[in-house]
């Protein structure tokens, strides 16, 4: 069984697309050592690295930017996917070809541009949640990372239920209470990091709901502990991008905030484990990968109790409804002020963090190319 995995995201291993189609190749080359798979690579990526084993790799020539990665799915990939004679094409993101010479599995992530309108501005963003929705609706199978999501591509996209197979995500190893500790203190130093703090991290788009966790800190001033906010920060000030900054002054909120920038990936898991509480006020997520993340490195959860976040947390994370920030407020209060109901959400998240792997989700995508080789 030969795959060939469409590669725009591959140099891209800070985005979930990214994440996701690297994560997944090196766990089924360890569930399928002998599973034939070729990697096609845009322009922008002829030197790949972090390749497994065996891999063979079809670099192209194009252009790049948001032309060239249509034309890139629209006729590179499947041309490059007749030429090695494919048995199943993968494309891991919700971007496949509206035409095939192989079989055809699509990842669907989520369905943000179709769920939340304000991500489809624009004649442009239609067109393109337009063909894309158009091509999902081609695939042979379709994967995706929860229930929440699947139930959205059957609403918004028109899919047989199925036809649609859910295969969790889950935390890397490195994400874990005592691998990598040693570092903690020096990524504290790094980043100038107080000695106690609740940390967001995370993009900063309208879905993340910055602004939700800004307005419940207001509730937690009187604990004097500060809150961290990661991640490399945008243009502030536009439609998808309201000034975080500016409203944290509004609140009164300035000299109780830290803002570290653009986190390493190394990085991350020390940040998890040197903070007492991580919070994720987003309302709407394909899977949710920071909670488990998090909850892996034995950290305290405060979520929204919205789309796929109580599908991952479980009963292992304070979840509260969203938008509301006085509820988010006094769920990061219980749990900075009460240590006894820290150290049991603490252990609830590392139990739960556990049923997620890798592997498993490597061997689910397998049986999903052998079943759409029966069909």
């Amino acid at each position: 069984m030969h795959i060939v995995y469409n590669g725009w995201f591959w140099d891209q291993p800070n985005t979930g697309s990214g994440q996701y189609i690297r994560r997944l190749l090196h766990n089924l080359r360890r569930v399928a050592p002998d599973l034939d798979m070729t990697l096609v690579l845009p322009p922008h990526n002829h030197a790949p690295d972090d390749l497994p084993q065996n891999v063979s790799i079809v670099t192209t020539q194009g252009r790049s930017g948001k032309i060239g990665k249509v034309w890139f799915e629209q006729r590179t990939f499947p041309q490059m996917v007749g030429r090695v004679n494919a048995d199943i094409a993968h494309v891991p993101y919700w971007g496949g070809p509206m035409s095939s010479p192989a079989r055809l599995v699509t990842s669907v992530l989520d369905v943000i541009p179709a769920a939340i309108p304000d991500y489809s501005r624009g004649a442009a963003a239609r067109l393109y949640t337009s063909l894309v929705s158009a091509t999902a609706r081609g695939s042979a199978h379709t994967l995706t990372l929860s229930n929440a999501s699947k139930a959205d591509i059957v609403k918004y996209l028109g899919l047989p239920e199925d036809s649609i197979t859910v295969t969790y995500l889950a935390a890397d190893e490195v994400y874990h209470p005592r691998i990598g500790k040693e570092r903690d203190e020096e990524v504290r130093r790094k980043y100038n990091l107080p000695d106690e703090f609740v940390l967001y991290l995370g993009g900063f788009d309208i879905r993340k709901q910055v602004n939700q966790l800004l307005l419940a800190y207001t509730y937690v001033t009187s604990s004097g502990v500060p809150l961290v906010i990661g991640g490399r920060e945008p243009q502030w000030g536009s439609d998808m991008f309201p000034d975080m900054r500016k409203y944290a002054g509004e609140l009164g909120l300035t000299d109780l905030i830290h803002w570290p920038g653009y986190i390493d990936e190394a990085d991350k898991p020390s940040l998890y484990r040197l903070a007492k509480v991580f919070v994720f006020p987003s309302i709407y997520e394909g899977f949710g990968l920071p909670v488990l993340e998090a909850m892996a490195c034995g950290t305290a959860v405060v979520a929204n109790e919205v789309s796929s976040l109580p599908e991952v947390a479980g009963d292992a994370a304070f979840l509260v409804k969203e938008g509301e920030a006085r509820a988010m407020g006094g769920a990061i209060l219980s749990l900075l002020n009460q240590d006894s109901f820290r150290e049991s959400l603490v252990n609830q998240g590392l139990a739960r963090a556990t049923t997620f792997s890798w592997r498993k989700t490597a061997k689910e995508t397998l049986a999903v190319y052998e079943k759409v080789m029966r069909m």
